[in-house]
């Protein structure tokens, strides 16, 4: 069972990656309307919302948006520009990347995804949120 509220979305994320944890410290300072929950997808829902989906995580190695009240994933470029969308001036612009077509946003992705832990290095485990962050993270 995933029990998120229909008001919000999840932003699935690998908990072990240097540059996709200041993705969701970036997104947390600029979710003025707080749309957004997040997971490790190491996580027992990060693993349960794979499960459900039947994400190949050797295929598929990147961040998941899901959406509970369309019962919906997303991921890699078009989930990224989804939250972008949805967060303060001057982000929200980058969702005009949108109109690019999903296979060339696709590739810029997977190439930068495919080189994070070279560029930005990675942790031994996933990142424990502060007390006053907590409250945006499910496990």
């Amino acid at each position: 069972m995933i029990d998120i509220p229909n008001n919000k979305q999840l932003i699935l994320f690998d908990g072990v990656c240097n540059l996709c944890n200041s993705s969701v410290l970036y997104v947390i300072k600029r979710d003025k309307n707080e749309n957004f929950l997040f997971a490790p997808l190491q996580s027992d829902i990060g693993k349960t919302i794979i499960n459900k989906f039947n994400i190949d995580t050797e295929e598929t190695d990147s961040i998941l948006l899901y959406n509970p009240k369309k019962d919906k994933l997303t991921y890699k470029s078009t989930a990224a520009l989804f939250v972008a969308s949805q967060l303060r001036f001057p982000t929200n612009l980058l969702s005009i990347f949108l109109i690019v077509p999903g296979f060339i946003r696709n590739w810029v992705y997977t190439y930068i995804a495919k080189h994070r832990y070279k560029w930005y290095g990675k942790k031994e485990s996933c990142m424990i949120p502060t007390p006053e962050l907590k409250s945006k993270f499910l496990t």
